[in-house]
């Protein structure tokens, strides 16, 4: 979903280039210590203000950081908003350009000044593939426009009641302007793989499945119906709304839901089915596509920030798969398992030991295990990180009408001030797809000290400009969530050898995706080559990975993204490590990375460097 917000929001999410500094004229003097703090706040405030200007273009961006500004409406998803919110940029970057003087910034002020200003080159960089996304694909607006309402639009007053109406209302318009787009994304060649159609159709007929949408006798209430009604009641408790007009406004968004928005699904639905059969029968990646290799090649650095080729990004991951490999072996022998590794992975994957049932009662013990785990890591946390997060986290099941079975589990930030937590999710429909020996390496990967960690810090500082909170690159973001679990071996975690395993597991499964994802987008690999390639040098179960490599069909280079970032996080400590020697500090060290929020690797890169020059003079 994320090329479907307006593209000057997305700047805020998008990976940035190793900056140029504007020139500093020679004849200049150093400035005064007093002239860079003054310089540096000037330009903090002025960010700010164009923070607050750009949320203009994104109504969600605002309810997702808890902030009720037109709170009644839904994102402009044409071309011409995204392009407007670009022209805003442009606009922007050139007056920061004119207005302030990079030499007498500080060197967060610099990197602030550089972050803005690469936003704009990434971009500018997104402008030829603006339809390449699929739109309504796997996760599309038709499951995360519901999933949205559910999760972020809180309703405290009557206010808030029927901002949620208008925003129900809003809804055909989203789809409409969307279904243009994938339309004319169609007419130009640009279709996702069958099987993403089959997913995308399955998602609307679980969002429309119930009243107020379908009204037989047996028919169970929809998720968005529910969650309306729940929270509704509420306000009736609280004594915020009278009987009489929470029935009134519940009328109103059943007559809404089964009239307006109802047909909205039904177009899209329509035209999935029609436009599924001129889709390719066997899948194709992103080398199919109009300029399809120049498309994969700027999602990778999209990704990954860096200038890596599909071919040395191939290379890295089949090294990595072979060092894991090695290493999984010896966890074989450790436990006393005679076969060979292929054997182990087929045993680890199918012994029903290793998984609850598929039962309430079996998903809330695995629930209890992840809560067991996080509980355990978090008594660890201030022996290496200073920065600590403040926002809480709760563990929990997908929401049915999202719930694919074996999909990967995943995080969802918090508000900013702490008013609703952060949420590790988990696909639960199929339990055989989750196994207990990995568990303990997703807990820490999706909470602490990976994501919820990660963001909640990043969210909660406050000496950096507003923007700089939100900014995402994914890179930075998944790669330090494969560096917790890392990390989490040396604070103690993984004592049971199965564990250490599943540790081993998901990074090799990282490793495996910059082999597939590069296959796919850019050596012609078909699905099922693919597939086997996962389940020769994996032991997460057959489900699971086909449901992975269908992800990486729909979204070409995200999940090159992960290895490529811990990898870099490595090699920052290491460098660090190397040159400081006992005068090397871990807490130190995360609080360089984590206190900037999620840079660009090579910003990253540069912060820790001046921390080494700085601890070395």
């Amino acid at each position: 979903m994320r090329w479907l917000n307006t593209l000057v929001i997305l700047l805020l999410f998008a990976a940035c280039s190793e900056p140029q500094t504007p020139p500093t004229p020679a004849q200049e003097l150093a400035p005064t210590q007093a002239n860079v703090i003054s310089e540096t706040e000037q330009l903090n405030a002025w960010l700010d203000g164009q923070y607050e200007e750009q949320l203009q273009f994104s109504p969600q961006t605002r309810t997702r950081l808890g902030d009720k500004t037109d709170y009644d409406q839904l994102n402009d998803y044409t071309l011409a908003g995204q392009l407007s919110g670009l022209e805003w940029l442009r606009s922007s970057v050139s007056t920061m350009q004119q207005e302030f003087d990079y030499a007498a910034l500080n060197e967060d002020g610099k990197l602030s000044y550089d972050m803005w200003a690469y936003g704009l080159e990434q971009a500018e960089s997104r402008v030829p593939y603006l339809n390449h996304g699929y739109i309504f694909g796997r996760g599309g607006p038709h499951a995360s426009i519901p999933s949205f309402l559910i999760s972020y639009q809180s309703l405290d007053s009557e206010e808030d009641v029927q901002a949620y109406l208008s925003r129900l209302g809003e809804i055909d318009r989203v789809f409409n302007e969307l279904l243009d787009r994938s339309k004319q994304a169609s007419a130009n060649g640009i279709r996702q793989p069958r099987f993403a159609y089959d997913f995308a159709l399955a998602e609307i007929q679980r969002v429309t499945a119930g009243v107020p949408f379908n009204t037989s006798d047996d028919s169970p209430n929809s998720p968005l119906w529910v969650d309306l009604q729940t929270k509704i009641q509420t306000l009736v408790d609280d004594e915020v709304l009278n009987a009489d007009s929470a029935q009134a406004y519940l009328s109103e968004a059943q007559t809404i839901l089964a009239n307006e928005v109802l047909q909205a699904y039904a177009e899209v639905a329509q035209w999935l089915e029609q436009d599924r059969e001129f889709a390719s029968a066997s899948s194709q990646g992103a080398w199919a596509l109009p300029n399809g290799e120049e498309y994969y090649n700027h999602r990778l650095k999209l990704m990954t920030t860096l200038e890596l080729s599909a071919d040395e990004i191939h290379e890295i991951g089949l090294a990595e798969v072979a060092r894991l490999r090695r290493e999984m072996n010896e966890i074989k022998e450790q436990v006393g398992f005679a076969q060979s590794l292929q054997d182990f992975f087929v045993f680890t994957r199918e012994d029903p030991q290793f998984y609850y049932p598929n039962t309430e009662q079996g998903r809330q013990e695995y629930l209890d295990v992840n809560n067991e785990y996080l509980d355990f890591i978090d008594a660890k946390l201030p022996e290496y990180f200073g920065l600590l997060p403040k926002a809480s986290l709760i563990v929990s099941r997908v929401e049915s009408f999202r719930e694919q079975a074996g999909a990967a589990q995943h995080y969802r930030a918090g508000a900013p001030d702490g008013s609703r937590p952060g949420v590790f999710y988990s696909h639960m429909s199929d339990m055989s797809t989750l196994a207990k020996f990995q568990i303990e390496d997703i807990a820490y990967h999706e909470g602490n000290p990976g994501h919820h960690m990660q963001i909640s810090i990043q969210q909660e500082l406050t000496d950096v400009p507003r923007f700089r909170t939100q900014y995402r690159t994914t890179a930075y973001t998944e790669g330090w969530g494969l560096y917790a679990e890392w990390l989490a071996k040396e604070m103690g975690g993984f004592e049971d050898p199965y564990s250490d395993f599943g540790r081993l597991a998901g990074e090799i499964w990282r490793a495996v995706r910059l082999v597939v994802d590069t296959g796919i987008h850019a050596k012609q690999w078909s699905e099922q080559q693919a597939v086997q390639y996962f389940l020769d040098n994996t032991p997460i179960p057959e489900g699971a990975v086909i449901s992975e490599v269908q992800r990486y069909f729909a979204n070409p280079g995200q999940a090159t993204a992960y290895k490529i970032g811990m990898m870099a996080f490595q090699e920052a400590r290491a460098n660090a490590e190397a040159a400081l020697g006992d005068d090397f500090d871990i807490r130190t060290f995360h609080d360089i990375v984590l206190g900037a929020g999620a840079v660009p690797i090579p910003m990253m890169h540069a912060r820790v460097q001046r921390w080494i020059d700085e601890s070395m003079q």
